[in-house]
């Protein structure tokens, strides 16, 4: 279950050490804005080293590497990949030959390493014009593919506007990316909101992402997680109506029925599947009240 994603800087060791305590379903430890040219080795081996000898209680570790126009990305993946992160976040991703150039190398690492292949996701970065316009394409580029996740804040530097709290300038991107993604079968996770000190302004921006679609939203705090976590997770209101949905069917079944209506709504394939995907999700999360009781 991946509704948070929270940043952290691979040459923080004090935030490296914490980072399975502070609430997110998975952390992304950061080799590249957030480390200057100068510490770049430092921040692959101190990254390596939590993750092997450090215990993360579970916690999902993606890294996101150097792009693939650096002189960085395959140092980055030589030193981090025999750790088996769940995902490789590629930043700067415009072209599915981008996202292809990195699964290649990927897959020699793999090999090299004696790793069964294709244990290592790609998260392709999308933020730049291009990259949105071409979500589709990369989305779709290669199986290890798992997922896209949207860059606002150089992607709007690219589109030479303004970044603003209420994302008007980003609702094309928004909605582009969740279209490409789930057209191509992978989730797909939402911008950090950047204020760190506005807790209303998080709910709302982190409400909008789960209406347009998204899987998930990353963060640059701890202090957004919690509220993250909470809107992405099904209420007891939603777990209670999917199951009336599945009854629903269950009954209809039994009487040979082949239309059903619940509340005066008709029951059809869509309704089901999104009340299956929200039983799956509420029994991930523990929160079923019926596991168990049947």
């Amino acid at each position: 279950m991946r509704r948070s994603m929270l940043f952290l800087p691979g040459n923080n060791p004090n935030m490296l050490i914490n980072a399975s305590t502070l609430g997110a379903d998975s952390v992304i430890f950061d080799l590249e804005d957030a480390v200057s040219p100068a510490e770049k080795d430092a921040a692959r081996i101190l990254v390596r080293n939590t993750m092997r000898y450090m215990d993360l209680a579970g916690c999902e570790v993606i890294v996101r590497i150097n792009s693939v126009d650096t002189d960085y990305w395959r140092k980055d993946i030589d030193v981090i990949l025999p750790e088996k992160p769940g995902l490789i976040l590629l930043p700067k991703t415009s072209t599915p030959e981008d996202a292809l150039t990195a699964a290649s190398y990927i897959d020699e690492a793999e090999e090299r390493f004696g790793i069964p292949k294709g244990t290592v996701g790609l998260m392709p970065l999308i933020e730049t014009a291009l990259g949105v316009e071409n979500a589709f394409a990369i989305a779709s580029s290669c199986d290890r593919v798992k997922a896209l996740f949207l860059g606002a804040e150089d992607l709007t530097a690219d589109l030479q506007c303004k970044r603003t709290k209420e994302g008007r300038e980003i609702e094309y991107a928004r909605t582009r990316l969740v279209v490409a993604a789930r057209a191509a079968g992978v989730d797909v996770y939402d911008t950090p909101f950047t204020d760190v000190n506005d807790d209303e302004g998080i709910v709302v921006d982190a409400n909008v992402a789960k209406a347009l679609g998204f899987t998930g939203k990353a963060s640059i705090s701890p202090r957004h997680v919690e509220v993250i976590n909470d809107v992405f997770s099904p209420t007891g209101a939603e777990i209670d109506y999917a199951y009336e949905v599945m009854d629903a069917i269950a009954l209809a079944k039994a009487q040979g029925k082949g239309a059903i209506a619940l509340h005066g709504k008709m029951i059809d394939a869509p309704i089901v599947a999104r009340a299956e995907r929200t039983i799956s999700m509420a029994k991930a999360l523990g929160m079923d009240r019926r596991e168990g009781n049947e």
